[in-house]
């Protein structure tokens, strides 16, 4: 179930609703956090005999308001039956302004015992009975439910980034969730970011601090750039991080890393870090990201003092 936009209702103008349960323990929370991050309007333990109050709502009505909905609800929900969550999901499927889908997440009663045991929580269905009397119970009492929904996802042999994975498959599209993207220099003798993710240190190039006619400019000027590009070591070691960023950052984008900051840093971040950084976002932009381009010490004053005296 893929669709291009999921901020959109259906190209049939219908809303998304998926129905999202399963297994205590099986990953509900995981999947809702996905779905949420998609894009998804989230309401977890919803009573299900409710929906029709919640999708006729003024709000809920109006067009502009009916983006996707996940709606979550487990064993412990009030007034839980699953026979009767079947019938309503059936009503709700007759209607012309929905599209409704329901995904159960399982899991083996051994894997749920283990997680159970390894968190230190009790079953709510166990009582003072063993936590696999509680498991045996709530299988059975979802078992119409599993029949029943469309979309079945088995979490034994999942990691939560396994099951984030596999609900982006599932509900996301290729480009719903891009990677945003930062590219900054900074300048060592300030401080080290205290957010990147990767930091890469460009103090072994040739410092054009120490040309006097290039110190007032910065890396953002030519004479700079071409200063810093003579350096016998400068095209090699872009060349690798480049590379090694073309590497990374689809899999941190397919492990669910929204988020990535990557950093250059030389001594006042006004030289060497400002032109790395600029022609390396301007590298990716070539490779299809589209990064946020930073300067966090361009603008401070003239760093002199932070570079110490010219080398004898």
């Amino acid at each position: 179930m893929q669709h291009d936009s999921l901020s959109e209702p259906a190209q049939d103008g219908r809303q998304r609703l998926v129905l999202v349960t399963g297994m205590l323990g099986a990953g509900k929370t995981t999947a809702l956090r996905v779905l949420e991050d998609l894009g998804w309007e989230i309401v977890d333990n919803f009573p299900v005999r409710l929906l029709d109050r919640l999708l006729d709502t003024p709000q809920a009505m109006s067009r502009d308001l009916r983006g996707p909905l996940a709606i979550g609800f487990d064993s412990r929900t009030r007034g839980f039956d699953a026979d009767s969550i079947i019938r309503k999901v059936k009503d709700l499927g007759q209607r012309s302004d929905l599209e409704v889908t329901t995904l159960f997440l399982d899991c083996a009663s051994n894997e749920l015992e283990r997680r159970y045991n390894e968190t230190r929580r009790r079953h709510p269905l166990a009582g003072d009975t063993p936590v696999s009397t509680g498991i045996r119970a709530e299988r059975e009492m979802l078992s119409p439910l599993r029949r029943w929904a469309e979309i079945l996802i088995d979490t034994s042999e999942f990691t939560s980034n396994d099951l984030q994975r596999a609900m982006r498959d599932r509900f996301g599209g290729e480009d719903t969730q891009p990677l945003t993207l930062t590219i900054s220099s900074f300048g060592f003798a300030r401080g080290m970011p205290p957010v990147a993710d990767l930091v890469f240190d460009m103090r072994f190039l040739d410092n054009p601090h120490w040309d006097s006619e290039l110190r007032p400019l910065t890396g953002e000027d030519a004479p700079v750039g071409e200063h810093i590009r003579r350096d016998p070591a400068y095209t090699e070691a872009f060349t690798r991080i480049r590379d090694l960023l073309l590497l990374l950052l689809p899999r941190y984008r397919e492990q669910g890393k929204a988020y990535v900051h990557v950093a250059f840093g030389c001594t006042g971040g006004r030289h060497r870090s400002v032109f790395t950084a600029r022609e390396m976002a301007a590298a990716l932009r070539d490779h299809g990201f589209s990064p946020t381009l930073l300067h966090r010490n361009l603008g401070a004053r003239a760093a002199d003092l932070l570079e110490g005296s010219p080398p004898a």
